[in-house]
């Protein structure tokens, strides 16, 4: 911190530990906070003043103070060498420490003054969003707030990030969500110095981009006959006139969006799958598709052979003009071309395709696969932009510029031979994964089990990273997969708090991380979430206890009974909950019925038709449980039968509510 940080400033007093209801709630933890005594009160007539190069900072922070306390903010410019103030609110970037880098500030906060400096305006725009956090939630009220007590609590910050790629992903394919609607979730990310947005515009449920020289990609890629993955008709609202489900943003709404994006120092990386997920493409034109065709967009998920087939003339020229265009509108450093989930079969039987191989004295698919991807790379660097795929563009060798996003591991080996990595791990970062065991309280999902805390301890540095490389780890981000999520209200529920989370993940020192502290921070913060009208999970501990479980060698495809003892778990009488959460495996089990027994005796059973799987159907059954009687064995037994094969595994979880506590 400076000596010209804290010119004109009248803090004098000495920092103090506050209270506990008056500490900070600010979400990413800063760097460095010091508590000091006494606050500053913001008024109508408080002051804003920017040096010339900060003026669209202060504008911004003017704005969002005026739609809560409904007073218009004088901004007033100040120039170097007269940047002391004794009253009002200054942005600057004189004076400021270089070491704090692009995405650095200061902020001090006195009785009578607050002052923001940052090297650039990307860190003055995060100072200010880290002063709005220290106001009370009811700053982010889209109505006025009358009669309110405006104070910011006296503090000493210096703050940066750990990482440069604070990003979250959101797939518009499987559902479509309008401009508004994005730039509602961009606000959000602001808010927490989330800095990329990873638009995942193109996959086999749709293409939801205009393209101006392929016009049937939306005319015809970006509609599908129902909402699809077996929800209901009424869970979205992006029907056309003609009963068709989809929807796509013309080339304007991209550039409002990206504009809009800019405004709050968030970078939009767009998404064209390619060469598998690519249905919605070879529906609108399937002569570069591999094989005869037909190809019709589907309504449900997963890999479907409709891949572009390299052999065929045409289809580098059409990806290489779909990609001048989208170069076009995006101004980023990167184009994300997928590269996941390739299926190889229609290569392995396609005549043409097996001539390329031998032509280009390649082995195999693998390396066919790597072969376009290094094609691709040549197209998209041409443009001056650097590709960026998911983990299996390593397949075959890495093409010699590309950055890995690692969602299935490679992450370190790619780091290690000097590629940039994007750590992106499904156990850690796939928020379309269920937040709770429960099931029966939660929405609908893919599958998985993706708690707070789990993305709390992620740590993207991989193990075993030698230091030397460390630096390629550009940082992580939370990709919201859409299956089963079908309206904006359910992102946000399926994105926050954990997007929080991996927020302070990416951006906080890691000795710094305490989630005892976070989960406290959240309370306020979920409080500024009320006012932006977002759909968050509350969070709530698991209180239940895993009993046990299940492995592919004890599921049958008929009918059988599993069981676990529960003796030590049955300690008062109450209701027991039990559930049965399926973990991994292609294929779920059907349940009949849950029981308790008493010795040999059975005291209480929950009869109904559940499944656990990947979309999981009534789990949950709950038994009558008695005061446990001395030296008696209590056991849990399941009717369980495969369903569809039998390689399911997954976990038995227990929760006890004892009579006193029932409602």
């Amino acid at each position: 911190m400076t000596s010209k940080t804290i010119i004109g400033l009248s803090i004098l007093s000495l920092a103090v530990t506050a209270l506990a209801m008056n500490e900070p709630a600010i979400i990413p933890q800063p760097q460095s906070l010091t508590r000091l005594e006494g606050a500053f009160k913001l008024a109508s007539g408080t002051r804003i003043y920017t040096d010339p190069a900060s003026m669209n900072t202060g504008d911004f922070l003017a704005g969002r103070l005026r739609k809560s306390t409904g007073w218009r903010f004088r901004i007033s410019g100040k120039t170097a060498p007269d940047l002391t103030i004794t009253d009002g609110i200054l942005l600057t970037t004189s004076g400021a420490e270089a070491g704090l880098g692009a995405e650095g500030y200061e902020l001090v906060v006195g009785t009578n003054a607050v002052v923001i400096r940052a090297p650039a305006q990307a860190g003055l725009f995060y100072g200010v969003q880290t002063l709005l956090q220290l106001l009370p939630p009811e700053i982010f009220s889209t109505n006025v707030v009358k009669d309110f007590n405006w104070e910011i609590p006296c503090v000493q910050i210096t703050d940066a990030p750990r990482f440069q790629w604070r990003g979250m992903m959101l797939d518009v394919s499987r559902h479509f969500y309008n401009k508004q609607e994005v730039e509602k979730l961009l606000d959000v990310m602001a808010l927490h110095k989330i800095n990329t947005f990873h638009w995942h515009l193109v996959d086999d449920n749709g293409w939801r981009i205009e393209i101006k020289k392929y016009p049937k990609l939306t005319s015809v890629g970006a509609w599908r006959g129902g909402v699809g993955f077996g929800l209901e008709t009424n869970s979205t609202t992006a029907y056309g006139k003609d009963g068709r489900y989809g929807g796509f943003y013309t080339q304007d709404d991209i550039r409002e969006v990206v504009a809009y994006a800019e405004k709050l120092h968030i970078t939009i990386v767009p998404e064209i799958e390619m060469p598998g997920h690519s249905l919605a493409a070879l529906a609108s034109y399937p002569q570069f598709g591999t094989g005869d065709g037909p190809f019709i967009v589907p309504l449900k998920g997963g890999v479907n052979p409709g891949i572009y087939s390299p052999a065929k003339a045409g289809t580098f020229q059409f990806l290489d003009d779909v990609l001048t265009e989208v170069s076009q509108l995006f101004p980023c450093k990167y184009i994300h071309i997928g590269g996941d989930e390739v299926p190889k079969g229609p290569w392995k039987n396609d005549a043409a395709c097996q001539a390329l191989i031998k032509s280009e004295g390649l082995k195999n698919e693998e390396e066919l696969q790597s072969w376009f991807i290094r094609r691709i790379e040549k197209i998209v660097n041409a443009k001056g932009r650097t590709l960026i795929g998911w983990s299996e563009i390593l397949q075959g060798g890495l093409a010699q510029n590309a950055t890995v996003m690692d969602w299935i591991g490679g992450g370190r080996e790619a780091a290690s031979q000097g590629h940039d990595v994007v750590m992106t791990p499904t156990a850690n970062c796939y928020f379309d994964y269920y937040q709770g065991q429960d099931h029966s309280v939660e929405p609908r999902a893919i599958g998985g089990f993706l708690p707070l805390e789990k993305v709390y301890s992620f740590e993207p540095i991989p193990a075993k990273l030698a230091p030397e490389f460390q630096s390629h780890i550009l940082g992580a981000q939370g990709n919201v997969w859409t299956e089963y999520i079908p309206n904006l209200k359910q992102v946000e529920y399926m994105a926050f708090p954990r997007l929080s989370a991996l927020a302070e993940v990416t951006w906080s020192p890691k000795a710094a991380r305490n989630f005892d502290d976070f989960t406290r921070r959240l309370k306020t913060d979920n409080q500024r979430l009320d006012q932006l009208g977002v759909n968050y999970r509350l969070y709530r501990p698991d209180t239940r206890t895993q009993i046990g479980g299940w492995i592919p060698a004890q599921i049958k495809t008929e009918p059988a009974t599993l069981e676990w003892d529960v003796t030590k778990n049955v300690t008062a009488a109450g209701k027991g909950r039990v559930s049965l959460d399926y973990t991994q495996g292609a294929c779920g089990i059907d349940i009949a019925w849950v029981a308790l027994l008493e010795g040999d005796k059975e005291i209480s059973r929950d009869t109904h038709d559940g499944f656990t799987g990947a979309s999981p159907r009534q789990p949950v059954y709950t038994l009558d449980v008695p005061a446990p009687k001395p030296d008696v064995h209590y056991t849990l037994r399941a009717r369980v039968a495969g369903s569809g094969g039998t390689d399911s595994a997954g976990g038995v979880y227990w929760d006890l509510q004892p009579v006193s506590n029932q409602p």
